[in-house]
């Protein structure tokens, strides 16, 4: 996320997750601020992992989305794309998510973004 506002939320996130948990009121609350801020920066797959997530949430009071593996490969195409580790703790993963969004140039982020969204709408749909 581009803007210091947005830098800022995602930090108040990733503290209140680091020292409370999950609490599912205030981080689907922040989640969908945050999503505002992905709007007004135009950057069509933060809104999408960003409401996937709050649903996910919503929906499961938890969030036991694996967090993507170190390693991403090519597919047949040549597409880098990512794998999902087994087995990843809910607040760690929602942890990992979040701190994603602190450098979305980052191309490995991006990866993981892409893995998570697939991760979660497959979860969902």
């Amino acid at each position: 996320m581009e803007s210091n506002k947005a830098q800022k939320l995602v930090d108040k996130i990733l503290s209140d997750l680091d020292h409370a948990g999950i609490i599912i009121n205030t981080v689907v609350e922040d989640l969908k601020n945050l999503r505002e801020f992905a709007k007004k920066e135009q950057n069509p797959l933060a809104i999408k992992v960003l409401r996937l997530t709050y649903e996910y949430i919503e929906q499961n009071e938890t969030f036991d989305i694996n967090i993507p593996d170190d390693e991403p490969i090519e597919d047949e195409s040549g597409e880098t794309v990512g794998l999902v580790s087994e087995d990843s703790d809910p607040k760690e993963s929602l942890l990992y998510l979040l701190s994603l969004f602190k450098d979305l140039t980052n191309k490995n982020n991006i990866i993981d973004l892409k893995v998570y969204r697939d991760s979660l709408y497959e979860e969902l749909y």
